[in-house]
Protein backbone atom coordinates (compact mmCIF):
# COMPACT_ATOMS: atom_id res chain seq x y z
CA UNK A 1 0.00 0.00 0.00
CA UNK A 2 1.60 3.41 -0.75
CA UNK A 3 1.66 5.87 1.73
CA UNK A 4 0.44 9.34 1.31
CA UNK A 5 2.74 12.11 2.13
CA UNK A 6 0.08 14.59 1.61
CA UNK A 7 -2.23 12.57 4.59
CA UNK A 8 1.14 12.52 6.80
CA UNK A 9 1.91 16.11 6.68
CA UNK A 10 -1.68 17.35 7.22
CA UNK A 11 -1.99 15.57 10.13
CA UNK A 12 0.54 17.67 11.59
CA UNK A 13 2.90 14.85 12.72
CA UNK A 14 5.27 15.36 10.25
CA UNK A 15 7.00 18.86 8.95
CA UNK A 16 8.47 20.71 6.16
CA UNK A 17 12.28 21.61 6.18
CA UNK A 18 13.69 24.55 3.61
CA UNK A 19 16.58 25.45 3.04
CA UNK A 20 17.79 29.00 2.09
CA UNK A 21 14.89 31.85 2.64
CA UNK A 22 15.32 34.06 -0.18
CA UNK A 23 12.39 34.75 -2.49
CA UNK A 24 11.77 31.28 -3.48
CA UNK A 25 12.57 29.30 0.10
CA UNK A 26 10.30 32.34 1.77
CA UNK A 27 7.48 31.83 -0.40
CA UNK A 28 7.69 27.95 -0.60
CA UNK A 29 7.25 28.33 3.23
CA UNK A 30 4.73 30.78 3.67
CA UNK A 31 2.64 28.55 1.10
CA UNK A 32 2.70 25.23 2.48
CA UNK A 33 2.11 27.10 5.94
CA UNK A 34 -1.12 28.65 4.49
CA UNK A 35 -2.07 25.24 3.86
CA UNK A 36 -1.47 24.24 7.26
CA UNK A 37 1.86 22.47 7.22
CA UNK A 38 3.98 23.11 9.51
CA UNK A 39 7.12 24.67 7.82
CA UNK A 40 10.78 25.72 9.16
CA UNK A 41 12.96 27.21 7.05
CA UNK A 42 17.47 27.65 7.43
CA UNK A 43 18.92 30.84 6.97
CA UNK A 44 22.53 31.38 7.91
CA UNK A 45 21.48 35.27 7.84
CA UNK A 46 20.20 35.58 11.40
CA UNK A 47 18.61 38.55 10.86
CA UNK A 48 16.21 36.75 8.59
CA UNK A 49 15.57 34.12 11.08
CA UNK A 50 14.82 36.78 13.60
CA UNK A 51 12.35 38.47 11.24
CA UNK A 52 10.56 35.75 10.09
CA UNK A 53 10.13 34.45 13.74
CA UNK A 54 8.31 37.67 14.54
CA UNK A 55 5.96 37.18 12.25
CA UNK A 56 8.04 39.96 9.44
CA UNK A 57 8.69 39.58 6.25
CA UNK A 58 12.61 39.78 5.68
CA UNK A 59 11.91 40.59 1.73
CA UNK A 60 8.87 43.53 2.29
CA UNK A 61 8.33 43.59 -1.04
CA UNK A 62 6.66 40.27 -1.04
CA UNK A 63 3.84 41.62 0.86
CA UNK A 64 1.97 42.52 -1.69
CA UNK A 65 2.66 39.81 -3.63
CA UNK A 66 1.53 37.19 -1.08
CA UNK A 67 -1.61 39.76 -0.14
CA UNK A 68 -2.33 38.42 3.25
CA UNK A 69 0.08 38.79 6.64
CA UNK A 70 2.35 35.74 7.71
CA UNK A 71 2.00 37.01 11.62
CA UNK A 72 -0.80 34.55 12.01
CA UNK A 73 1.00 31.71 10.66
CA UNK A 74 3.66 32.47 13.35
CA UNK A 75 1.72 32.48 16.11
CA UNK A 76 -0.30 29.18 15.29
CA UNK A 77 3.31 27.68 14.48
CA UNK A 78 3.07 26.82 11.10
CA UNK A 79 5.69 29.15 10.20
CA UNK A 80 9.09 29.32 11.56
CA UNK A 81 12.82 29.68 10.79
CA UNK A 82 16.48 28.23 12.26
CA UNK A 83 19.79 29.17 11.76
CA UNK A 84 20.66 25.73 13.16
CA UNK A 85 20.57 23.25 10.50
CA UNK A 86 20.34 20.47 13.50
CA UNK A 87 17.11 21.33 14.05
CA UNK A 88 15.77 20.14 10.85
CA UNK A 89 17.23 16.85 10.23
CA UNK A 90 15.11 15.17 12.84
CA UNK A 91 12.84 12.03 11.41
CA UNK A 92 9.77 14.18 11.80
CA UNK A 93 11.19 16.30 8.72
CA UNK A 94 8.94 14.18 5.83
CA UNK A 95 10.02 17.00 2.75
CA UNK A 96 13.49 18.68 2.43
CA UNK A 97 13.36 21.93 -0.09
CA UNK A 98 16.24 23.27 -1.31
CA UNK A 99 15.91 26.44 -2.49
CA UNK A 100 19.58 28.27 -1.97
CA UNK A 101 21.31 30.15 -5.06
CA UNK A 102 23.39 28.05 -7.16
CA UNK A 103 25.30 30.92 -8.71
CA UNK A 104 28.20 33.04 -7.57
CA UNK A 105 29.16 36.56 -9.90
CA UNK A 106 27.31 35.49 -12.55
CA UNK A 107 28.50 31.87 -12.81
CA UNK A 108 26.77 28.35 -11.90
CA UNK A 109 28.28 27.35 -8.41
CA UNK A 110 27.35 24.45 -6.39
CA UNK A 111 29.29 24.69 -3.08
CA UNK A 112 25.80 25.82 -1.29
CA UNK A 113 23.79 23.38 -2.90
CA UNK A 114 26.73 20.35 -1.40
CA UNK A 115 26.82 22.05 1.79
CA UNK A 116 22.91 21.74 1.84
CA UNK A 117 22.69 17.99 0.38
CA UNK A 118 25.97 17.33 3.40
CA UNK A 119 23.16 18.46 6.23
CA UNK A 120 20.03 16.41 4.51
CA UNK A 121 22.65 13.17 4.69
CA UNK A 122 22.61 13.02 8.41
CA UNK A 123 19.39 12.26 8.63
CA UNK A 124 19.00 8.75 10.23
CA UNK A 125 18.69 5.80 7.00
CA UNK A 126 16.28 3.54 9.08
CA UNK A 127 13.57 6.49 9.12
CA UNK A 128 9.88 4.56 8.55
CA UNK A 129 8.75 7.32 5.65
CA UNK A 130 12.19 8.34 3.98
CA UNK A 131 12.53 11.75 3.34
CA UNK A 132 11.97 13.47 0.06
CA UNK A 133 14.27 15.93 -1.52
CA UNK A 134 12.70 18.27 -3.81
CA UNK A 135 15.48 20.95 -5.39
CA UNK A 136 13.80 24.39 -6.39
CA UNK A 137 17.14 25.83 -7.48
CA UNK A 138 17.93 26.33 -10.63
CA UNK A 139 19.95 23.87 -12.07
CA UNK A 140 22.54 23.27 -15.45
CA UNK A 141 22.11 20.15 -17.18
CA UNK A 142 23.03 17.07 -15.93
CA UNK A 143 24.52 18.72 -12.45
CA UNK A 144 21.87 15.88 -11.02
CA UNK A 145 24.05 13.34 -12.46
CA UNK A 146 27.41 14.58 -11.56
CA UNK A 147 26.84 16.21 -8.58
CA UNK A 148 23.86 15.50 -6.75
CA UNK A 149 23.09 11.57 -6.99
CA UNK A 150 27.14 10.78 -6.81
CA UNK A 151 26.64 12.96 -3.80
CA UNK A 152 24.14 10.98 -2.22
CA UNK A 153 25.53 7.50 -2.83
CA UNK A 154 29.11 8.55 -1.06
CA UNK A 155 26.65 9.21 2.14
CA UNK A 156 25.20 5.46 1.65
CA UNK A 157 21.91 7.05 0.86
CA UNK A 158 19.91 4.79 -1.78
CA UNK A 159 17.40 7.12 -3.80
CA UNK A 160 14.18 5.59 -4.25
CA UNK A 161 14.78 3.22 -0.52
CA UNK A 162 16.04 5.76 2.44
CA UNK A 163 15.55 9.00 0.44
CA UNK A 164 13.71 10.28 -2.26
CA UNK A 165 14.55 12.73 -5.11
CA UNK A 166 12.84 14.96 -7.07
CA UNK A 167 14.17 18.47 -9.31
CA UNK A 168 11.33 21.05 -9.48
CA UNK A 169 12.31 24.42 -10.89
CA UNK A 170 10.24 27.69 -9.93
CA UNK A 171 9.12 29.97 -12.87
CA UNK A 172 7.44 32.63 -9.85
CA UNK A 173 7.30 36.41 -11.34
CA UNK A 174 7.38 38.32 -7.71
CA UNK A 175 6.18 41.11 -9.62
CA UNK A 176 2.61 40.32 -9.78
CA UNK A 177 0.62 38.12 -7.30
CA UNK A 178 -1.40 36.14 -9.58
CA UNK A 179 2.25 34.22 -10.99
CA UNK A 180 2.74 32.46 -8.09
CA UNK A 181 3.40 28.90 -6.35
CA UNK A 182 -0.17 27.98 -6.40
CA UNK A 183 -1.64 29.48 -9.71
CA UNK A 184 1.87 28.74 -11.87
CA UNK A 185 2.49 25.64 -14.44
CA UNK A 186 4.58 23.74 -12.31
CA UNK A 187 7.68 20.91 -13.92
CA UNK A 188 8.72 18.04 -11.60
CA UNK A 189 10.90 15.06 -12.37
CA UNK A 190 12.10 12.13 -10.41
CA UNK A 191 14.71 9.52 -10.21
CA UNK A 192 12.15 7.07 -9.57
CA UNK A 193 8.34 5.93 -9.21
CA UNK A 194 8.28 6.57 -5.71
CA UNK A 195 9.68 9.58 -5.95
CA UNK A 196 7.58 10.72 -8.65
CA UNK A 197 4.46 9.76 -6.82
CA UNK A 198 5.09 11.24 -3.12
CA UNK A 199 6.37 14.39 -4.64
CA UNK A 200 3.32 14.43 -6.51
CA UNK A 201 1.63 13.88 -3.12
CA UNK A 202 3.76 17.10 -1.69
CA UNK A 203 3.13 19.49 -4.63
CA UNK A 204 0.02 18.94 -4.94
CA UNK A 205 -0.94 20.52 -1.64
CA UNK A 206 -0.02 24.23 -2.72
CA UNK A 207 0.32 23.73 -6.76
CA UNK A 208 -2.94 23.49 -8.93
CA UNK A 209 -1.24 22.74 -12.43
CA UNK A 210 1.38 20.28 -12.02
CA UNK A 211 3.55 18.78 -15.11
CA UNK A 212 5.34 15.40 -14.82
CA UNK A 213 8.57 14.91 -16.52
CA UNK A 214 9.30 11.56 -17.78
CA UNK A 215 12.71 11.77 -15.51
CA UNK A 216 14.65 14.28 -13.01
CA UNK A 217 16.93 14.95 -16.35
CA UNK A 218 14.60 16.02 -18.17
CA UNK A 219 12.72 18.87 -15.62
CA UNK A 220 17.02 19.81 -14.70
CA UNK A 221 16.78 21.55 -18.19
CA UNK A 222 13.53 22.60 -18.29
CA UNK A 223 14.50 26.29 -16.41
CA UNK A 224 17.51 26.69 -18.54
CA UNK A 225 16.33 25.87 -21.72
CA UNK A 226 13.02 28.13 -21.22
CA UNK A 227 14.75 30.93 -20.19
CA UNK A 228 17.79 30.58 -22.94
CA UNK A 229 14.74 31.41 -25.03
CA UNK A 230 14.06 34.55 -23.41
CA UNK A 231 17.45 35.54 -23.26
CA UNK A 232 18.44 35.02 -26.97
CA UNK A 233 14.55 37.09 -27.71
CA UNK A 234 15.67 39.57 -25.25
CA UNK A 235 19.09 40.35 -27.18
CA UNK A 236 17.95 40.03 -30.67
CA UNK A 237 15.91 43.12 -29.66
CA UNK A 238 19.04 44.68 -28.52
CA UNK A 239 20.78 43.58 -31.96
CA UNK A 240 18.27 45.36 -33.62
CA UNK A 241 18.15 48.31 -31.72
CA UNK A 242 22.22 48.54 -32.82
CA UNK A 243 22.07 47.97 -35.52
CA UNK A 244 18.68 50.42 -36.63
CA UNK A 245 19.87 53.37 -34.23
CA UNK A 246 18.21 56.09 -35.82
CA UNK A 247 14.54 53.55 -36.49
CA UNK A 248 12.12 53.32 -33.54
CA UNK A 249 12.55 49.42 -32.78
CA UNK A 250 10.75 49.20 -29.77
CA UNK A 251 7.56 50.71 -31.21
CA UNK A 252 8.16 47.77 -34.29
CA UNK A 253 8.82 44.67 -31.73
CA UNK A 254 5.56 46.04 -29.72
CA UNK A 255 3.55 45.88 -33.49
CA UNK A 256 5.81 41.99 -33.82
CA UNK A 257 4.14 40.67 -30.57
CA UNK A 258 0.74 41.46 -32.33
CA UNK A 259 0.84 38.43 -33.87
CA UNK A 260 -0.22 35.65 -32.10
CA UNK A 261 2.46 33.12 -31.73
CA UNK A 262 4.86 35.81 -31.06
CA UNK A 263 5.90 37.29 -27.43
CA UNK A 264 6.72 40.97 -27.18
CA UNK A 265 10.40 42.24 -25.96
CA UNK A 266 11.99 45.69 -26.25
CA UNK A 267 15.71 46.73 -26.20
CA UNK A 268 17.18 47.76 -23.06
CA UNK A 269 20.31 47.65 -21.28
CA UNK A 270 20.83 44.35 -20.90
CA UNK A 271 19.06 41.16 -19.25
CA UNK A 272 19.17 40.67 -15.52
CA UNK A 273 18.14 38.47 -12.66
CA UNK A 274 18.88 35.25 -11.12
CA UNK A 275 17.10 33.60 -14.19
CA UNK A 276 17.45 34.51 -17.73
CA UNK A 277 20.92 36.26 -18.50
CA UNK A 278 22.33 32.72 -16.24
CA UNK A 279 20.10 30.35 -18.36
CA UNK A 280 22.53 30.55 -21.66
CA UNK A 281 25.46 30.04 -18.75
CA UNK A 282 24.12 26.86 -17.18
CA UNK A 283 23.98 25.45 -20.44
CA UNK A 284 27.02 26.01 -21.84
CA UNK A 285 28.83 25.17 -18.77
CA UNK A 286 27.96 21.30 -19.94
CA UNK A 287 28.61 21.41 -22.82
CA UNK A 288 31.78 20.24 -24.81
CA UNK A 289 31.17 21.83 -28.10
CA UNK A 290 30.00 24.79 -27.21
CA UNK A 291 30.24 26.06 -31.06
CA UNK A 292 27.13 23.38 -31.73
CA UNK A 293 25.42 26.46 -29.67
CA UNK A 294 26.70 29.28 -31.02
CA UNK A 295 23.41 31.13 -30.62
CA UNK A 296 23.75 31.42 -26.82
CA UNK A 297 27.62 32.34 -27.38
CA UNK A 298 26.49 35.23 -29.25
CA UNK A 299 23.72 36.48 -26.92
CA UNK A 300 25.95 36.33 -23.92
CA UNK A 301 28.21 38.52 -25.68
CA UNK A 302 25.73 40.92 -26.75
CA UNK A 303 24.09 41.02 -23.54
CA UNK A 304 27.41 41.77 -22.07
CA UNK A 305 27.93 44.65 -24.36
CA UNK A 306 24.60 46.84 -23.88
CA UNK A 307 26.59 48.61 -20.94
CA UNK A 308 29.34 49.52 -22.84
CA UNK A 309 27.47 50.55 -25.94
CA UNK A 310 25.28 52.75 -23.72
CA UNK A 311 28.46 54.11 -22.07
CA UNK A 312 29.63 54.95 -25.61
CA UNK A 313 26.59 56.55 -26.74
CA UNK A 314 26.34 58.72 -24.10
CA UNK A 315 29.92 60.13 -24.05
CA UNK A 316 30.01 60.55 -27.67
CA UNK A 317 27.37 63.51 -26.76
CA UNK A 318 29.44 65.09 -24.32
CA UNK A 319 27.31 64.24 -21.44
CA UNK A 320 29.41 64.16 -18.26
CA UNK A 321 27.22 63.86 -15.00
CA UNK A 322 25.14 60.67 -14.68
CA UNK A 323 22.36 59.62 -12.71
CA UNK A 324 21.09 55.93 -12.70
CA UNK A 325 17.44 55.35 -11.06
CA UNK A 326 17.44 51.85 -9.85
CA UNK A 327 19.80 48.82 -8.45
CA UNK A 328 17.51 45.90 -8.24
CA UNK A 329 17.04 44.06 -11.82
CA UNK A 330 12.96 45.08 -11.68
CA UNK A 331 10.73 47.08 -10.49
CA UNK A 332 9.51 46.73 -6.55
CA UNK A 333 11.87 44.37 -5.97
CA UNK A 334 15.11 44.63 -4.16
CA UNK A 335 17.07 42.14 -5.87
CA UNK A 336 20.87 43.33 -6.80
CA UNK A 337 21.91 40.32 -7.72
CA UNK A 338 23.35 40.16 -11.56
CA UNK A 339 21.76 43.59 -11.96
CA UNK A 340 23.00 44.91 -15.68
CA UNK A 341 22.99 48.34 -13.62
CA UNK A 342 26.17 47.01 -11.88
CA UNK A 343 27.89 46.70 -15.48
CA UNK A 344 26.40 49.72 -17.22
CA UNK A 345 27.80 51.67 -14.05
CA UNK A 346 31.67 50.39 -14.85
CA UNK A 347 31.22 51.57 -18.54
CA UNK A 348 30.43 54.69 -17.79
CA UNK A 349 33.13 54.92 -15.50
CA UNK A 350 35.65 53.57 -17.76
CA UNK A 351 34.45 56.20 -19.69
CA UNK A 352 35.56 59.04 -17.17
CA UNK A 353 32.07 60.02 -16.47
CA UNK A 354 30.32 60.81 -13.13
CA UNK A 355 28.33 58.63 -11.62
CA UNK A 356 25.58 58.27 -8.95
CA UNK A 357 22.95 55.51 -8.43
CA UNK A 358 19.79 56.04 -5.97
CA UNK A 359 17.46 53.02 -5.40
CA UNK A 360 14.78 53.38 -2.32
CA UNK A 361 15.31 49.80 -1.69
CA UNK A 362 19.14 49.82 -0.80
CA UNK A 363 20.64 51.61 1.49
CA UNK A 364 23.99 54.02 0.77
CA UNK A 365 26.27 51.21 1.96
CA UNK A 366 24.03 48.75 0.12
CA UNK A 367 24.35 50.66 -3.21
CA UNK A 368 28.20 51.08 -2.83
CA UNK A 369 29.09 47.75 -2.15
CA UNK A 370 27.27 46.90 -5.02
CA UNK A 371 27.89 49.28 -7.64
CA UNK A 372 30.93 51.30 -6.23
CA UNK A 373 29.14 54.63 -6.43
CA UNK A 374 27.73 57.53 -4.13
CA UNK A 375 24.01 57.71 -4.00
CA UNK A 376 22.01 60.66 -4.44
CA UNK A 377 18.70 62.11 -2.63
CA UNK A 378 15.68 61.54 -5.15
CA UNK A 379 14.21 64.14 -6.44
CA UNK A 380 16.35 67.16 -5.64
CA UNK A 381 19.69 65.83 -6.70
CA UNK A 382 18.21 65.14 -10.23
CA UNK A 383 18.91 68.76 -10.93
CA UNK A 384 22.59 68.13 -10.96
CA UNK A 385 22.69 65.25 -13.73
CA UNK A 386 22.73 66.34 -17.65
CA UNK A 387 21.54 62.84 -18.36
CA UNK A 388 19.51 60.37 -16.47
CA UNK A 389 19.03 56.30 -17.07
CA UNK A 390 15.89 54.96 -15.53
CA UNK A 391 16.62 51.04 -15.04
CA UNK A 392 13.22 50.03 -13.19
CA UNK A 393 9.76 51.35 -12.74
CA UNK A 394 9.93 51.55 -9.01
CA UNK A 395 6.54 52.97 -7.25
CA UNK A 396 8.87 55.74 -5.83
CA UNK A 397 9.74 57.39 -8.94
CA UNK A 398 6.33 58.23 -9.88
CA UNK A 399 5.97 61.68 -8.44
CA UNK A 400 3.66 64.19 -9.95
CA UNK A 401 5.12 65.44 -13.46
CA UNK A 402 5.53 69.23 -12.56
CA UNK A 403 7.23 68.71 -9.26
CA UNK A 404 9.60 66.21 -11.78
CA UNK A 405 10.07 69.06 -14.50
CA UNK A 406 11.67 71.51 -11.87
CA UNK A 407 14.02 68.61 -11.36
CA UNK A 408 14.92 67.80 -15.01
CA UNK A 409 15.76 71.48 -16.06
CA UNK A 410 19.55 70.47 -16.79
CA UNK A 411 18.72 66.96 -18.28
CA UNK A 412 19.64 66.70 -21.90
CA UNK A 413 19.21 63.03 -22.19
CA UNK A 414 16.74 60.57 -20.46
CA UNK A 415 16.80 56.64 -21.11
CA UNK A 416 13.85 54.97 -19.57
CA UNK A 417 14.11 51.45 -19.29
CA UNK A 418 10.81 50.33 -18.62
CA UNK A 419 8.75 53.13 -19.06
CA UNK A 420 8.39 54.60 -15.44
CA UNK A 421 8.12 57.99 -16.98
CA UNK A 422 6.47 56.88 -20.33
CA UNK A 423 3.27 59.24 -20.04
CA UNK A 424 4.69 62.42 -18.60
CA UNK A 425 5.74 62.95 -22.23
CA UNK A 426 9.02 64.67 -20.64
CA UNK A 427 11.89 66.89 -22.67
CA UNK A 428 14.88 65.06 -24.17
CA UNK A 429 13.02 61.68 -23.01
CA UNK A 430 13.38 58.44 -24.68
CA UNK A 431 12.27 55.09 -23.99
CA UNK A 432 15.01 52.59 -24.51
CA UNK A 433 14.60 51.07 -28.08
CA UNK A 434 13.13 53.90 -30.00
CA UNK A 435 14.54 56.11 -31.90
CA UNK A 436 17.70 57.82 -31.25
CA UNK A 437 17.94 56.32 -27.66
CA UNK A 438 21.82 55.30 -28.59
Amino acid sequence: MRTDYKKLLKSKRYKVAVWGTGYIGLSTMVYFSKKKIKCVGYDIDKSKVQKINSGTLPLEDLKKWFGFDIKGLVKQNYLRATSNYKNLITDDFLVHFVAIPTEKNGRPYYKPLINVLENISKIKKNNKFPPVVIVESTLAPKVSDKKIIPFLKRKKLIIGKNILLSIAPRRDWFIEGGKNLENLDRVYGSTDNKSTKVTKDVLSIVCKKLHPASSYKVSEMVKSVENAYRHMDITLANQLSLAFPRDNIREVLKLVGTKWNVEAFHPGIGAGGYCIPLSSRYILSQVKNVKKLSLLRETIKTDDGMGKSIANSISNRGLKKIGVMGLSYKGNLKVSVLSKVIPLIESLKNKKLKVKLYDPYFTDKEIYDAAKVKTFKFPKDLKNFDCLIVSVDHKQFKIPKKKLEQYLKNCKLIIDHDGAWKKYKLKNYHLSGDNGWI
